[in-house]
């Protein structure tokens, strides 16, 4: 078998279900490859771009926020905040948002506030790169 089953679940939305060949996730240690058969495993997501590959060879991208991954029995769930194409994203959006995150790195306190913030940033520029990359494609 050259594929396995894939579900993709944002907090407001079931982003995809069905099988795929390949996966590519943001992990705390960079990309994260997961092909068919892959040894079970419980891992986080970090805010960046997931990419699948279906069978027939046809890619998605999607910007993803925090968030976990399972794989178990050639089965692989997705759970993230959010997720989204990078063609839908609003690009003054995405920069209003990682300014607002510098500004509350800056002025947040406590470990957890800071914490929250850099994440806030992290996302905004995610979204940011990967508009800018759907643009000049």
């Amino acid at each position: 078998m050259t594929e396995f089953s894939l579900e993709i679940l944002a907090i407001e939305k079931t982003v995809y279900k069905g099988t795929c060949s390949s996966l590519v996730i943001p992990a705390t240690d960079g990309q994260y490859g997961i092909l068919p058969h892959h040894q079970n495993t419980i891992m986080a997501i970090v805010p960046g771009i997931l990419r699948f590959t279906v069978n027939g060879g046809e890619e998605f991208v999607f910007v993803v926020s925090t968030g976990l991954v399972k794989i178990e029995n050639n089965d692989v769930l997705v759970l993230v905040e959010t997720a989204e194409r990078p063609e839908d994203i609003d690009a003054l959006r995405a920069e209003r948002a990682a300014e607002e995150a510098k500004e509350e790195i800056i002025l947040k306190r406590s470990v957890q506030e800071r914490r929250s913030a850099e994440l806030k940033l992290a996302r905004a520029l995610t979204r940011m790169r990967a508009k800018e990359n759907i643009n000049n494609t």
